[in-house]
């Protein structure tokens, strides 16, 4: 399936708005209803996949004038000289520093490139999304043994009107499946316990507190 055919990010929003519609309906007990987080879910073979608006570093051995820095488009498509129009997003560097090699061969011998992401958003499907009552509800890009406590510095902690404790982590790995995460305990009373692993394509949404 080509990059501009996927439905992923529509499946993705859909989900999202289905989750926080349900949190909304179900009030700040909504965590209550689901399974804790389980606590250890490492990823330890996944690689990171290029993403649009990711800033790559493209160096040709040998070669400085072909070798350049670009900006994947939202398309997910680079342009590099000699190399105008190339699929980046969702491959490797190094599957991408392959392809570009082989269409610089019909101009150069024997060409090396290699391809080094220098600011990483990542693809869509992999990134990790806080919604709600967030200081800086944002999606943020998975790394390795990133865990909810990582998330949330990154967004800021939660508003004085969030509900911490009932929110809820939607993992699209797994289906759409959801878990309650204990997001007051962690953040405001430094119980390391509450904190868990994340995966790519996790969703962390915080409701409202009624009071």
């Amino acid at each position: 399936m080509s990059f501009k055919k996927s439905r992923l990010p529509r499946v993705l929003t859909v989900m999202c708005a289905s989750a926080i519609a349900l949190l909304e309906l179900t009030g700040c007990a909504s965590g209550a209803a689901y399974p804790p987080a389980p606590r250890s879910a490492q990823t330890p073979d996944h690689r990171y996949k290029i993403g649009p608006l990711d800033s790559l570093n493209i160096v040709v051995w040998r070669n400085p004038e072909l070798s350049s820095t670009v900006t994947v488009r939202p398309d997910g498509r680079i342009s590099t000289p000699l190399v105008p129009d190339v699929p980046a997003a969702g491959k490797s560097p190094s599957e991408l520093a392959q392809e570009i090699q082989n269409e610089l061969q019909r101009f150069i011998r024997d060409p090396v490139v290699t391809v080094v992401v220098g600011s990483f958003q990542g693809t869509f499907g992999e990134q990790i999304r806080i919604v709600g009552e967030a200081t800086r509800p944002q999606s943020v890009p998975f790394r390795q043994q990133m865990s909810l406590l990582d998330v949330m510095i990154q967004a800021g902690g939660l508003t004085d009107f969030a509900d911490g404790n009932g929110a809820v982590l939607v993992r699209g790995s797994e289906g759409g499946k959801q878990y309650s995460v204990r997001l007051k305990d962690l953040l405001k009373r430094g119980d390391i316990s509450a904190n868990v692993d994340v995966k790519p394509g996790d969703i962390i949404i915080v409701p409202q507190s009624w009071f």
